[in-house]
């Protein structure tokens, strides 16, 4: 895509000098912050400003050098988060949870998310926040298909903060904010660190058997970024978006997808008995979790056209 082309098509005629607020500002956000600058077009459309939230210093440098002026705060400390108010009309909030706790002082906080909000809601509200959130909220769903509308039944301690974080954000969406969830499976790039099978591949690291395998969903951490942008503007009140491209692949097939494309050996089947012996509990988890992720809301609602709709097409770019 040319760099002067809008990456959402024609956007609405009150978008003037927006100020878009990335909240971890990692990879992804990155990714994003270059689609927003993006933005810019024949019709008079201002870019809009640029922000991130950091509680790294060493990291100021670099987000002034891709265009994004950095405010220094830390999620974990609420006071830091005071110059946040007002600051932003759209927030794009892709920092994880703790990664120990129940996720905050009730059952449903996220401690970081809820500090986020409070700070938000000081001065003038942002007109949109949109939460990345992910796909594991829903546990093992034994490979059926899953809409938006299931019910989340999380499996993991991880999966249970992701839940209480999603809470949190429709508590804020309750206060005037246009607060919407976009639930992520796995990101994948070449250009990503661990973005791609390659590694594991090389180690030889096993998968399952074909009658134990599990149906895995993706994205392109690309496509990603685009879904957020649109997310950031054309995502409903209180709704959540599956981010997954059309793949349709058991975990072992992507694995085998991707020894053919680099020339490397396939990997080892294992039966799920063995496999317990074989690999880490990490890495166990993943494996017993199986769901096929519908995206036609983030297709239709969003009207984001995905530059890879395949792993297949992602992993050969």
């Amino acid at each position: 895509m040319p760099s002067n082309q809008n990456p959402l098509g024609a956007l609405p005629a009150r978008f003037r000098r927006e100020r878009v607020l990335i909240v971890g500002c990692g990879d992804v956000g990155l990714r994003a912050a270059r689609q927003l600058q993006a933005l810019e077009g024949p019709g008079g459309v201002a870019r809009p400003r640029l922000l991130a939230l950091t509680s790294q210093a060493g990291r100021l440098p670099a987000l002034r050098a891709a265009g994004v002026t950095p405010l220094l705060g830390n999620l974990d400390d609420a006071a830091s988060l005071r110059r946040l108010a007002g600051v932003a009309t759209r927030v794009l909030h892709l920092a994880p949870p703790p990664s120990e706790g129940a996720g905050g002082d009730g059952w449903w906080r996220d401690p970081r998310t809820v500090a986020l909000a409070r700070a938000l809601r000081l001065r003038t509200r942002p007109v949109a926040l949109v939460y990345g959130s992910t796909s594991g909220v829903y546990g093992d769903c034994q490979g059926e298909w899953v809409a938006e509308t299931r019910t989340v039944a999380p499996g993991t301690p991880r999966a249970q903060r992701r839940v209480n974080a999603e809470r949190a954000v429709r508590h804020l969406g309750r206060s005037g904010v246009r607060a919407s969830i976009l639930r992520i499976p796995g990101i994948y790039a070449s250009d990503r660190e661990g973005g791609t099978p390659v590694a594991r591949l090389r180690k030889g690291t096993p998968v399952l058997a074909a009658e134990d395998d599990v149906y895995t969903n993706h994205i392109h951490a690309d496509d990603l970024a685009r879904a957020c942008v649109a997310a950031l503007w054309r995502a409903r009140a209180q709704r959540v978006y599956h981010v997954s491209d059309a793949s349709e692949l058991k975990m072992g097939d992507y694995f085998d997808l991707a020894a053919d494309l680099y020339g490397l050996p396939r990997p080892p089947r294992v039966a799920r008995s063995s496999a317990q012996e074989q690999l880490p509990l990490s890495l166990l988890s993943f494996m017993g979790e199986s769901r096929r992720l519908d995206n036609h809301r983030m297709l239709h609602e969003l009207r984001l056209r995905l530059r890879y709709p395949t792993v297949a097409q992602g992993l050969r770019a």
